[in-house]
């Protein structure tokens, strides 16, 4: 973690909350230019109608030593995200790290509703958003990345390609969605490998992210309370861990060895020796599998 991130440029896409955002602050962290995009500005919200904004995001990256640049930007619009790349190219001339975490479908999926009983319309717009976005930006955006060796695109997801290939995820198109992501990271590896470049899938754990702690009632300062309700939410993480795995493997000149790799922050902070902000290091993969899927009682000892 001692190498900094000083003169690279950074695309972090749906980077408005949660991961987005703190993968942002930790890249500018390290002292990376950061480009953060999303909906959600300080004239317009997007669906999500929460208060979080773009602006707010590139103040935090700036405020933590780097250069943050907000973008407003619809990802399913192509036009929009080559506007973007132009303006990247134009101000930077270069792009090293991408970061594709738009997400946007925590208000489209239907708990455990077979496809047949999902609403159709929430269930196409997720995959819009969670597979065509990720698509449309590498698209347009990677020409500038492979302009120098080097450069590191992360796929976001939610769970492991271990543990998704034999777990069903919520339905069936919040399945399909991760997965989608999981192999895009594979394909992309193939793709950027033989020009320099690094594809791979990052997932974060159980993610005290801003919506995460509106749901249980609770701020990152008491979330502890949570545990009443939900004894494995011990596990939990905040989003800067995730966001130091990224500036790791942003800065790590060796990064092409996890090429085309499904990657899990607690994996990672296990190779780096990074931590999360309170200085544990959850591993809540390992913890799903061993013991909450296990039907154990909650513990996090030895976990974190």
């Amino acid at each position: 973690m001692s190498a900094t991130l000083d003169g690279k440029v950074a695309l972090v896409a749906g980077a408005t909350r949660g991961a987005g955002r703190a993968i942002a602050v930790e890249l500018g962290a390290a002292g990376a230019t950061v480009y953060v995009t999303g909906r959600s500005t300080r004239v317009q919200r997007s669906e999500y109608n929460r208060p979080e904004t773009i602006e707010d995001t590139a103040d935090l990256v700036t405020e933590a030593g780097g250069h943050g640049i907000a973008v407003p930007t619809d990802h399913l619009v192509s036009s929009q995200v080559r506007s973007l790349v132009d303006r990247i190219a134009s101000e930077q001339g270069r792009l090293d790290i991408l970061v594709n975490d738009i997400w946007g479908g925590e208000l489209l999926f239907e708990w455990d509703a077979p496809v047949w009983e999902h609403d159709l319309d929430k269930g196409l717009r997720l995959l819009r958003l969670a597979v065509e976005t990720h698509a449309i930006t590498s698209h347009h955006a990677l020409p500038l990345l492979l302009r120098n060796d080097g450069g590191l695109v992360v796929e976001m997801t939610d769970g492991t390609a271990e543990y998704n290939r034999d777990i069903y995820r919520v339905s069936f198109f919040y399945d399909l969605a991760k997965a989608a992501v999981l192999r895009m990271a594979f394909a992309l590896g193939h793709e950027l490998g033989p020009h320099g470049g690094t594809a791979v899938a990052l997932t974060p754990g159980w993610m005290r992210s801003e919506i995460m702690l509106d749901h249980f009632g609770v701020t990152e300062e008491s979330w502890h309370d949570a545990l009443e309700r939900e004894p494995h939410f011990c596990i939990s993480e905040t989003p800067f861990y995730v966001g130091r795995a990224v500036a790791a493997l942003a800065a790590d000149p060796r990064v092409s060895r996890w090429n085309g790799q499904s990657l899990s922050g607690g994996e990672l902070a296990q190779v780096y020796g990074f931590t999360d902000v309170d200085g544990s290091r959850p591993n809540a993969w390992r913890y799903i599998v061993e013991v909450q899927d296990a039907g154990k009682p909650a513990d996090a000892t030895g976990y974190r």
